[in-house]
């Protein structure tokens, strides 16, 4: 028998001592668990996705002194697997994403990575150069193969369409590996831990042997890694599998007689998705330098999730929602912000911006011209909260988080400096028909109304002029978020998704806002990714086009 620990650590980015001493107790803990070999996540040392960072030459240095501590603070512990940044210098870029098998203190192996994806939000040809070498080793009679995340995406006995020529796993097996072990740093998004457990299960089933992968978890700037690592046996089944979104240390015995089982991903698409945000709102409020935050209060479905997210992943003393009515703000509006203040038990401010309007207008009036001043006026409202909430950051050094959803995102129907400000768009990758989803779902968990009900009910409004809804400007969201991800998430164009049945002309106009409002987005604070695609890193439009 083998026991493999898998060892799902939350690091942070350039933090190479306090990641490194991560690494370490979490080895100390295996040996004392019995562990034979220790599988920390890709890259533990840097940090995932380091970028830039790895350009520096100094840096990487420092990864490599910090890999020697390492291995000397775990000699006499069970063997571990650790990734890093390792210099090279032959022709490239001097970097390769490696992984280091440290054995009685020193750093026995090196394995680089084969597969540098560069799809969506990696960009990892930029900084690394591709290994070439099946790395095997010997543990308790039995010859292990090391690999790093991408290297399992390939198998061409489960995948019908590759991505790269070569297959890892296929070279692995044919130099006699006994068994497999990956370390990962793959990002959430929905669906996605089910397609890890299908694969992976399939890959050891498919060649017969034991397969263990340990999956990073916790948030780095936009993208949220949800752990979920899993030892799975020959015949497919799971041995052993850590939970979603936490840190966690969890052990499985390999060429034993204990039976297998299935993979369980834990919670339904919703609990994912919930968990999901949290962990991405808590570190990267923490992991930025900051304690608390700042939400604007529209009494909204929108904001009121954004608070509700907020107070789960800092505490509920660490939010401050502010309320910021103009001449156009129903009083249920106000009513209904201040009601999930009280339900949530967070600050709350309510500071009027009909006196900041007022005197704006009385200023600008002359110099606006009479065809855009209806939505120079709308703007204006939203650009003064945006101040207000920014002037209100300065003097506390709390971050700004903002509410605008996917929908909204995509079409432009948002404000540039004013509900765009902030340091964190925390919803920004959740279409608004998923918003109401959401907010439902945690008001059912909860057993109670969290979120007001008037503002689950309402009809959607921006309440910048009298009466305004969103449908004014905008196709019923039941109609519009459809046609978004399949433009945004599949690449769909505008035949194709008449071809499914949607309106041409409603197809035409929505492509349309999308492309438009480029600039926007360009400008807007990160946003945590939860889906196939989101608008960051994995979305890469020209803005000066045609």
């Amino acid at each position: 028998m083998i026991r493999i620990a898998l060892a799902q650590i939350n690091v942070t980015v350039g933090d190479l001592e306090g990641n490194t001493a991560r690494a370490i107790e979490a080895v100390r803990e295996a040996g004392r668990g019995g562990a034979d070999l220790v599988i920390l996540p890709e890259q533990t040392i840097p940090g995932y996705p380091a970028k830039d960072l790895l350009t520096q030459k100094h840096f990487v240095r420092r990864c490599g002194s910090a890999l020697e501590r390492f291995a000397k603070e775990t000699a006499g512990g069970a063997a571990s697997l650790i990734g890093f940044p390792e210099a090279h210098a032959g022709q490239g870029h001097g970097v390769y994403n490696a992984a280091a098998l440290c054995r009685g203190g020193v750093v026995e192996m090196v394995y680089r990575k084969w597969l540098l994806p560069t799809y969506d939000v990696f960009d990892e040809d930029r900084y690394f150069d591709e290994g070439s070498s099946v790395a095997l080793f010997d543990l308790k009679g039995k010859r292990v193969a090391i690999t790093v995340c991408e290297d399992l995406w390939n198998d061409e006995l489960y995948w019908s369409h590759r991505r790269y020529q070569r297959d890892p796993i296929r070279a692995c097996m044919d130099a006699g590996a006994e068994m497999i072990v990956s370390m990962s740093a793959s990002p959430f998004s929905l669906g996605k831990p089910a397609v890890r457990g299908a694969m992976f299960g399939a890959a050891a089933r498919s060649h017969k042997v034991p397969i263990a992968v340990t999956n990073a978890v916790g948030g780095n700037d936009d993208l949220i890694f949800d752990g979920g690592s899993a030892v799975f046996g020959a015949d497919g089944g799971a041995i052993a599998q850590a939970r979603l979104f936490t840190d966690e240390l969890v052990y499985g015995d390999v060429f034993s007689s204990g039976a297998s089982g299935k993979v369980a991903v834990v919670g339904d698409e919703l609990t994912q998705l919930r968990e999901a945000l949290v962990l991405g709102v808590r570190d990267y409020v923490r992991k930025c330098g900051f304690q608390r935050v700042l939400i604007g209060l529209s009494g909204g479905i929108d904001s009121a999730l954004v608070a509700v997210l907020a107070a789960d992943a800092l505490g509920a003393e660490n939010v401050h929602g502010v309320a910021m009515p103009s001449r156009y703000s129903s009083e249920h509006s106000i009513t209904d912000a201040r009601k999930l203040a009280e339900n949530l038990g967070i600050k709350f401010s309510l500071i009027p911006i009909e006196e900041m309007f007022q005197a704006a207008l009385s200023q600008l009036a002359p110099n606006l011209e009479e065809r855009g001043r209806q939505i120079a006026e709308e703007n204006l409202q939203s650009r003064l909260r945006g101040m207000t909430l920014m002037a209100l950051s300065n003097a506390s050094g709390d971050l700004v988080l903002t509410t605008g959803n996917k929908s909204e995102l995509s079409v432009g129907y948002c404000t540039l400096y004013g509900d765009m400000c902030g340091g964190l768009s925390v919803i920004g990758d959740v279409p608004k028909t998923m918003v109401y989803s959401l907010s439902r779902f945690i008001n059912e968990r909860a057993g109670r109304a969290l979120i007001p009900e008037d503002t689950l009910t309402k009809p959607p409004s921006a309440e910048l002029r009298p009466d305004q809804k969103d449908t004014d400007s905008l196709p019923p969201y039941d109609i519009l978020d459809p046609i978004i991800r399949g433009y945004t998430e599949e690449s769909l164009d505008a035949d194709a998704l008449i071809a499914r049945g949607h309106d041409a002309a409603t197809v035409r106009r929505v492509i349309r806002m999308i492309e438009v409002n480029e600039y926007k987005r360009r400008q807007s604070p990160p946003v945590l990714k939860v889906t196939s695609r989101a608008f960051g890193a994995g979305w890469r439009m020209p803005i000066a086009r045609r």
